[in-house]
C-alpha cells in the first residue's frame, strides 16, 4: 500500500510561527505520531506532503522510508494529494492520512483497509452528537454513500446529518489518480476537495464503503491550542489507564504525564504530577514520589524516588533511595543500596553499592567505590575552565562536610577526610587527611554598625 500524509497546512488558528504539524503532543510533534502509526502498517511507500514551513517539517521528521512532496500553494486536500500522485505505486491502494490527526489507532486503519480491499473506495466516518464544522456523509435510501457535503456547502437538511467524514480515505490508486485530475474548485472555499472523489467513485460504479473507529476521539484533528490541549488530555488518560490495567498504582490518573514509553514491573506506585519522558523502565516495587521528572532512566527493584527529584539519563540500582530534591544527570549510575539525598547532584559518575551522599553535594565525573560516605557541602571540582577531570574515590572512604576534591585526584581506600578540607593530591590508604588550620578568638569584639 501507499500512504500519503498531508502536512502542508499553516494552521493560522494556532497563532504560532511553528508549523501546525510540529506542535508537540505528549512530547513529540503531531506529525511524528501519524508517521509512527503509518509505519506500523508497513507501507510500500510513505509520502509526506509539505508546504508551510516545509524545511522545518522535513528536518523534524526525515527518516528511513519517508519521501516528501511539495505543495507550494495550499489549494485544498485534493490538490495536496495530487502533488504526491506521481510517486504512487498504481498496483496497490493508497491510504490518505493527516499530519494534524495524531490519535487514530492502527487497528482502526486496518479495519478500513480490509473493508476497502483493492477495488473499493473506503471512507472512515464517525457519528457525532454535534457534527458542526465537519463534512456530512450523504447516503441514498438504500444506505449507500453518494457524496460528502462540506459544512459551508451544506443545506439545512444536510447539516442535520450526524455521520461525518474524518477525511481519512483509502482508494484504488489508478482510479484515485483519475479522480484527482478531474476535481473542480466550485465550492464556498474555492478549493479542490479530496472528498469530491466520493461522487467520482459513485459515478464510475466503484463501491464506496465505510468503517468507524472504536472511539470518537480517534479522528479528531488539531486546529487550535485549545484542541491540542484537549487531545493531550485524551492521550494522557489513555496512557494512564493502560498502566492501571497493567497493575501500576497511580495516585491520580488525571495528574500524570508520559511523553515517551514506560515499562513497569509489578507493584509500582506513582504519585501525582510526575512527568516521564523518553524510555523509562521501572522495576518491581519501585515508588515514585510526587512532582518528579524522569527521562530515559532505568530504576531497579524496590527503589524509592522521593518528591521533586529530576532523573535524566540515569541508571539506579535496587533498594536505592533518591531525593527529595535530588538531581541525577546523564551518566549517573547508582548501584544497589545507594542513597542520594536532598539537593545532591550526580553527573557522569558511578557510585558502588552502599555509598551515600545524603545532602547538599555535587558528584561529577567521578568513580565512587562501595560504602563511601560523602558529607554535606562536598563537591568534586571537575572543571578547570577548559577540560573535565575525573575524581576516583575508593571503597570505605569517609568524606567530612564542606570538602573540595580537586580533580584529577584519587582518594584511596579507607581514607578519612576531615571537614572543611581541600584535597588536591592523591591520598594514602587508611589515612586521616586534613588541612592545617588555626582557630583564633578575639575577646571584646564589636560588630560594625550601619551608618545612617
Amino acid at each position: 500500500m501507499n500512504i500519503v500524509i498531508l502536512a502542508a497546512g499553516m494552521g493560522k488558528r494556532m497563532r504560532s510561527a511553528l508549523p501546525k504539524v510540529l506542535h508537540p503532543l505528549a512530547g513529540k510533534p503531531l506529525l511524528s505520531h501519524v508517521i509512527a502509526t503509518a509505519r506500523s502498517l508497513a507501507p510500500g511507500k510513505l509520502i509526506v506532503v509539505v508546504g508551510h514551513g516545509a524545511d522545518q517539517v522535513r528536518t523534524a521528521v526525515a527518516g528511513d522510508g519517508i519521501v516528501f512532496a511539495d505543495q507550494t500553494q495550499q489549494l485544498g486536500t485534493g490538490h495536496a494529494v495530487q502533488q504526491a500522485a506521481a510517486q504512487l505505486d498504481d498496483d496497490v491502494p493508497t491510504l490518505v492520512l493527516y499530519g494534524d490527526v495524531p490519535l487514530t489507532r492502527a487497528d482502526t486503519l486496518r479495519d478500513l483497509l480490509a473493508q476497502a480491499g483493492s477495488d473499493k473506495l473506503g471512507v472512515l466516518t464517525v457519528e457525532m452528537v454535534d457534527p458542526t464544522g465537519y463534512g456530512r456523509i450523504e447516503r441514498d435510501v438504500a444506505g449507500n454513500v453518494v457524496r460528502i457535503v462540506e459544512q459551508k456547502d451544506a443545506n439545512e437538511a444536510q447539516r442535520g446529518i450526524r455521520e461525518i467524514n474524518t477525511g481519512i480515505i483509502v482508494a484504488p490508486t489508478r482510479r484515485l489518480k483519475g479522480w484527482l485530475s478531474g476535481l473542480k474548485n466550485q465550492n464556498a472555499q474555492g478549493e479542490y476537495y479530496l472528498t469530491d472523489v466520493v461522487e467520482c467513485a459513485v459515478a464510475d460504479g466503484v463501491p464506496v464503503v465505510t468503517a468507524q473507529p472504536a472511539h470518537e476521539w480517534e479522528p479528531t484533528g488539531v486546529n487550535s491550542k485549545a484542541q491540542l490541549s484537549e487531545l493531550e488530555r485524551v492521550y494522557q488518560r489513555n496512557a494512564a489507564y493502560a498502566l492501571l490495567d497493567a497493575g501500576v498504582t497511580l495516585a491520580d490518573a488525571n495528574r500524570f504525564d508520559v511523553r515517551g514509553e514506560i515499562v513497569a514491573g509489578t507493584d509500582v506506585s506513582i504519585d501525582v504530577n510526575c512527568v516521564f519522558e523518553g524510555k523509562v523502565t521501572l522495576g518491581n516495587g519501585v515508588s515514585i514520589g510526587p512532582n518528579c521528572v524522569i527521562r530515559d532512566t532505568t530504576i531497579a527493584d524496590g527503589t524509592r524516588i522521593e518528591a521533586f527529584s529530576h532523573l535524566d539519563g540515569a541508571v539506579v540500582g535496587a533498594q536505592a533511595h533518591v531525593g527529595p530534591y535530588a538531581r541525577l544527570r546523564p551518566g549517573a549510575d547508582l548501584a544497589d543500596d545507594v542513597h542520594i539525598g536532598n539537593f545532591v547532584e550526580v553527573k557522569n559518575a558511578t557510585l558502588a553499592r552502599g555509598s551515600k551522599a545524603n545532602h547538599l553535594a555535587y558528584v561529577g565525573d567521578s568513580t565512587v567505590g562501595a560504602r563511601v560516605n560523602i558529607g554535606a557541602g562536598t563537591i568534586t571540582c571537575n572543571y578547570d575552565g577548559a577540560n573535565k577531570h575525573r575524581t576516583v574515590i575508593e571503597d570505605d572512604v569517609f568524606i567530612g562536610s564542606d570538602t573540595q576534591l580537586v580533580a584529577p585526584v584519587r582518594v584511596r581506600r579507607g581514607t578519612t577526610i576531615a571537614a572543611g578540607t581541600t584535597v588536591w593530591k592523591d591520598t594514602p590508604e587508611d589515612a586521616l587527611v586534613l588541612n592545617d588550620k588555626t582557630q583564633v578568638a578575639k575577646a571584646g569584639y564589636v560588630r560594625p554598625r550601619k551608618q545612617k
